[in-house]
């Protein structure tokens, strides 16, 4: 076990589920009810109520009670305790059944909206993610059922990863602009529709941006009526459409 001082430091390869480091248990002498999933629940709770930038080992302490070192007992690091985080919110999303073969689009809509749906819930989630290994057994079981989703699809395997990929890098991509959006509007202390519509005021009110943009003024007018959330869940469902019907055209075109 490394001390609290060492923080971070470990090489970029390293990880909590690598070298048997998840399994630590509980000590005789350490406080009654701490344990790896009560610190990681708690966790949670901290980064989805003060973000990543604030979160620290000396919060999470003071959340549980309990001593900064009671905590390093079950974690080594900073990094481990948010791999596992990252692996708890990943355990959220709901996995189809996929015994149905013919039924993978919806399988693969009901997949595509619980990765959205969670990085929502956890827009911490979404930098954490491109930081670690991502090989926890939820995440693992999340990309295992991806993976026996595509093998529906009759593309032969390399189209199976490009189709994944067109999926999830959609969805991480949507599904982290629309959690930054809700984090900045909380933090504004308005609401969504409020500050869309405030945003658009101020860019329809500049000359340079119907002078480079004279589209984009006509379709944000057309769009004003709607709530942001209805904007929102009609070009998730729109934009997922399109790659759908494009990973059917490939599957015919390399038949």
């Amino acid at each position: 076990m490394v001390s609290a001082a060492e923080g971070t430091k470990r090489p970029a390869r390293s990880s909590v589920w690598l070298d048997g480091k998840a399994a630590r248990g509980r000590r005789a002498d350490q406080p009654s009810g701490l344990d790896r999933d009560r610190i990681t629940a708690a966790a949670v709770r901290l980064l989805d109520a003060d973000g990543l930038g604030k979160f620290s080992m000396r919060r999470l302490a003071a959340e549980l009670n309990v001593t900064a070192m009671s905590v390093y007992w079950y974690v080594d690091t900073k990094d481990d305790l948010l791999e596992l985080a990252l692996d708890a919110v990943i355990g959220e999303v709901e996995l189809p059944d996929v015994s149905d073969v013919a039924d993978w689009r919806g399988q693969l809509r009901e997949l595509a909206g619980g990765y959205r749906e969670m990085l929502v819930r956890h827009p911490w989630a979404s930098h954490l993610t491109g930081t670690y290994l991502n090989i926890g057994p939820n995440a693992v079981a999340f990309a295992a059922r991806g993976h026996a989703v595509m093998a529906n699809t009759d593309l032969p395997p390399y189209g199976q990863m490009g189709g994944l990929a067109a999926v999830f890098q959609f969805v991480y991509g949507f599904g982290t602009i629309e959690g930054q959006f809700l984090q900045r509007c909380v933090s504004a202390g308005v609401s969504q529709d409020d500050y869309y519509r405030e945003a658009v005021q101020v860019m329809t009110e500049q000359p340079r941006f119907a002078e480079n943009f004279p589209n984009a003024v006509g379709l944000l007018a057309e769009r004003s009526g709607e709530s942001v959330a209805a904007m929102r869940e009609r070009d998730f469902t729109f934009a997922l459409d399109l790659i759908i019907k494009g990973i059917e055209a490939m599957a015919a075109r390399l038949e």
